[in-house]
This record gives C-alpha cells, structure tokens and sequence, in this order.
C-alpha cells in the first residue's frame, strides 16, 4: 500500500512540473512576441550609462548632419541632417521624441526620424510603440546595454 502511494505522489510531481514548464515557456513566448519590433532598425552599439549628448555627438557627425540646430523659433533639434531632422531620447521618453520629430518637420519640411536610446533588452517594447502609430517616422537604435 505504502509504494503505490509513493509512485502516484511522483506521477503528480511529474504532471505539475510538466504543466508548470509549460507554462513558463509559453509565458516566455509571449513576452518575447511582445519585445521584437516588426522591422528591422539599424542599430549602432554605444557604450552604456551615458547622458544623451554622449549619444548626439557619438552619432550626428559633421558628415551627416548639423548638431543642435536651432530653428527660428528658438527651439533646439539635435541633429538636422539633408534629408531628416532627427530626435535622440532614451527608450522610455519615447513619445516625447516622437513629438519633437514630428514638430521639427513640420517646421523643417524635412522627414522626421527619431533615435532611441536602449538601456535594456525589454525596452524593444517602446519601439513596438512607435510602430503601432504609423506615421511614417524613421527609427533608429542606440543599443546601450
């Protein structure tokens, strides 16, 4: 009595570890699903923990574009390229650099294109972000981790 007590307690170890990883591997899934962005960015590695200029001036050189260009209502864009005007910020204040871009082409007439700053790998999910709007603005990543 005592071992066929013994083999059903282990045919329930057995059932819930293989529920249990099953679970865990399915929440992996979805949480990377969530994390990969649609497209593919093209991505520059810099070092990390570093202030935004750090990343403006590592980026925008004088071959590409003009730094901190100030337009003629006093505000300031941090890079101003032939084609594009572009907004550097970290992951998290993505919507404040989506903002500025498209502020900046409107006064520039130029494309706007913003530039996130990547601090961790769970920050792919405010590039996410950025691709549910839709409108049209040119991503680039910093990946600072």
């Amino acid at each position: 009595m005592g071992r066929k007590k013994k083999v059903t307690l282990t045919k329930n170890r057995v059932i819930h570890f293989v529920w249990t990883f099953l679970l865990m591997i399915t929440c992996i899934y979805y949480m990377g699903l969530n994390y990969v962005p649609q497209k593919w960015y093209e991505t520059q590695t810099m070092m990390p923990k570093q202030v935004e200029s750090y990343y403006i001036n590592q980026w925008c050189t004088s071959d590409f574009g003009r730094k901190e260009a100030v337009l003629w209502d006093m505000t300031r864009v941090d890079c101003l390229a032939k084609d594009y005007v572009v907004e550097f910020d970290f992951a998290k204040k993505w919507a404040e650099s989506v903002g500025q871009a498209m502020y900046y082409a409107k006064m520039t007439g130029k494309k706007p294109a913003v530039v996130l700053i990547l601090t961790s790998p769970t920050d792919y999910r405010f590039v996410k972000r950025i691709e549910r709007l839709e409108s049209g603005i040119k991503v680039f990543l910093v990946k600072a981790y």
